[in-house]
């Protein structure tokens, strides 16, 4: 049996009581149409309303330890993100400071060289310059000796 139906039929025995039509009363909404020993909540005891305080307080402070780990640890990825970025700097500045040593010690041989030069004497200027008058150039005979291939080539052979 339907639920509604049970409504309409308890409605209809009280209208036939009653002599009255369904105009002049409507279907009570207020009244159960099934009645029975239904699960009723028990009134909490104290030990169970301390017991959820707890567990409610307790939730408080674990969703504010999340929250503070993930502040946490956004703040030690920023700091890594710096940190890394100040590593490929100095690991730059390196390379370029080992390419400028380098060049420095060239710079410092070529002045080594240049001091040691200057101490013994080596390369002196001239103290006294001659001069040389021109000769006729018409004069000259450039004739080079004619080389043919009929000498002996002992000494190109396997020596």
């Amino acid at each position: 049996m339907n639920l509604n139906s049970a409504r309409v039929k308890i409605e209809e025995r009280e209208l036939l009581y009653r002599q009255t039509g369904y105009v002049n009363n409507p279907i009570k909404e207020d009244t159960s149409v099934i009645e029975a020993d239904f699960y009723q909540a028990k009134p909490m005891t104290i030990r169970e309303m301390v017991t959820r305080k707890i567990n409610k307080s307790l939730c408080f402070c674990l969703g504010i330890t999340i929250a503070i780990t993930f502040v946490s640890y956004y703040i030690a990825m920023n700091y890594e993100a710096k940190l890394n970025k100040l590593d490929n700097e100095i690991v730059r500045l390196n390379v370029e400071n080992q390419d400028l040593q380098a060049e420095l010690d060239r710079f410092k041989s070529f002045n080594n060289v240049d001091n040691k030069i200057g101490e013994y004497n080596i390369l002196q200027k001239a103290e006294k310059v001659i001069e040389v008058t021109a000769l006729n150039s018409a004069e000259k005979d450039f004739s080079r000796p004619i080389k043919t291939a009929s000498g002996n080539f002992n000494w190109a052979i396997g020596y």
